[in-house]
């Protein structure tokens, strides 16, 4: 399991992205659970963003919509989630979901096990609060192959092959590293 033994995200702790206008706040984490589970409350904004399909190779992740609806792309198939809806998306399961609708969306998320997707997810929203992204949400090349390594077990994009992105964020990594690039920094996991 790929645990960190430090632990930076905490019960209630509110993340948010201004690219995509999504906030996050974190109900239980890894370190509450024993690293089984990772639950938060997810807000989307208005017209948010399709962001990136997307797929999670060691985890299963359930969705219930508390108010509002969502667009959920799977692998081609768009379904649409409404206020009282579950749909539970299964390891390696290519998908994407936004808010379409002209107000805010409110969702409950799971992911099982918990690993450390939290790192991710305050990496990646930092980033964007810290104008290191583009306008949507997702960071330079450099910055994507050094996080791609680290955070392989829990995300990956579903577009080029894995294949190809490990070999091209392979070659990458030692230039993005002599730039400066981190897979994580202290800053944003404090």
């Amino acid at each position: 399991m790929h645990v960190n033994k430090t632990h930076m995200a905490y019960k209630n702790k509110l993340i948010s992205n201004p690219k995509t206008g999504q906030e996050i706040k974190f109900l239980q984490t890894a370190k509450d659970t024993n690293g089984q589970l990772l639950q938060m409350e997810v807000t989307f904004g208005a017209y948010s963003k399709e962001p990136l399909a997307h797929y999670h190779p060691e985890q299963k992740e359930t969705f219930t919509v508390i108010s509002g609806q969502l667009l959920v792309r799977l692998n081609t198939e768009i379904k649409i989630l409404k206020t009282g809806d579950t749909l539970h998306i299964d390891e390696n399961v290519v998908h994407a979901m936004w808010n379409n609708s002209g107000t805010k969306a409110v969702v409950n998320w799971k992911v099982q096990p918990a690993l450390d997707t939290e790192y991710f997810l305050e990496t990646t929203t930092s980033l964007a609060s810290d104008g290191k992204t583009n306008e949507n949400g997702v960071p330079g090349i450099l910055q994507v192959a050094v996080m791609a390594k680290k955070f392989s077990h829990v995300f990956r994009l579903s577009k080029p092959p894995f294949v190809l992105q490990t070999i091209l964020f392979s070659l990458l990594t030692p230039f993005a590293l002599l730039a400066g690039y981190k897979p994580m920094y202290k800053k944003y996991i404090d």
